[in-house]
């Protein structure tokens, strides 16, 4: 009788590598954007994404608000972000967003949202107000918006892209075919349309992509070549790392070789800036592309 084949060991997971290392938020400049963001009840990607440059932005006395809640109506594979019903609306948010801006005397500012798909609008009229107001308050503030998924409400994009901000940006994530994976709720031709839409209504346009989870050198190329095909200015490319054991595993830790042969790639397929590292995410550095010519 033979014995019975020993099961197949599972793949071992990826180990972080060095490279990855990120120093703890300290220092007086951090703990005044702390203070703020407390005192006015506000919240940010920066900590419900678990960033891991939230101590060197906020370090340098800038920080990225979510406004509309924290908890989002889609349930993505890699978000950190809280899932479900959302029951804050707050028609005051602009306001407090606005003076908190102010008070930290920053020169640029990014904004995001989570996701409102019960909302007719999708959150639009707040996202027009923020900007207005901010720019009302500190009128040589320069903003980046970055904006869900209007799920083709082609009127709330363009609510939301007339507040007169300087760039507009929406993440594609990840390549098309791993959309159902990583974005259930989306669908990859529609964000390149959002793309294309805010590019034609005379927009500075930027996208984020993660690497890592499983997508081929082919797919990135043509997810490139997609972008710039719709009016994509400025791409960002950075590793994912898993938030929690209940998201998607990383596929793979991509070294910065990679990175860099992607920005050159990038670059060469049409884009006008890449900003490509391991621990790059959307916001990092933004302050830079602003002045990105359209």
């Amino acid at each position: 009788m033979q014995p019975e084949a020993a099961a197949p060991a599972a793949p071992a997971k990826p180990r972080k590598p060095d490279w990855l290392r990120v120093k703890l938020p300290v220092g007086p400049a951090y703990a005044n954007v702390r203070r703020l963001v407390d005192e006015h009840k506000l919240h940010t990607i920066c900590e419900s994404g678990n960033c891991p440059n939230m101590g060197e932005c906020w370090g340098a006395g800038t920080a990225t608000f979510m406004i509309l809640g924290n908890v989002c109506t889609r349930s993505c594979s890699f978000c950190a972000v809280a899932t479900g019903r959302p029951n804050e609306y707050d028609l005051d948010e602009p306001r407090r967003v606005a003076e908190a801006i102010q008070l930290m005397g920053v020169k640029h500012a990014v904004i995001t949202s989570v996701n409102r798909d019960e909302l007719k609008d999708r959150g639009a009229s707040v996202w027009y107000e923020t900007v207005v107001q901010t720019k009302q308050l500190s009128p040589s503030t320069t903003i980046e918006t970055l904006i869900p998924d209007v799920k083709a409400n082609w009127a709330a994009l363009d609510t939301m892209i007339a507040g007169g901000q300087e760039v507009v940006s929406h993440n594609m994530e990840t390549v098309g075919s791993l959309y159902r994976l990583v974005r259930p709720q989306a669908k990859y031709d529609r964000s390149l349309e959002q793309i294309r839409r805010t590019k034609e209504a005379g927009k500075r346009t930027k996208s984020g992509i993660m690497l890592g989870l499983g997508e081929t050198k082919e797919e990135m190329y043509k997810a490139m070549d997609d972008l710039v095909a719709n009016g994509l200015d400025i791409l960002t490319l950075g590793q994912y790392l898993q938030p929690t054991k209940r998201h998607i595993e990383v596929a793979e830790f991509i070294h910065p070789d990679l990175f860099a042969h992607y920005k050159e790639e990038g670059l060469r397929r049409g884009l006008k800036y890449v900003e490509s590292g391991p621990l790059v995410r959307s916001s990092y550095h933004a302050e830079r592309h602003v002045n990105v010519p359209i």
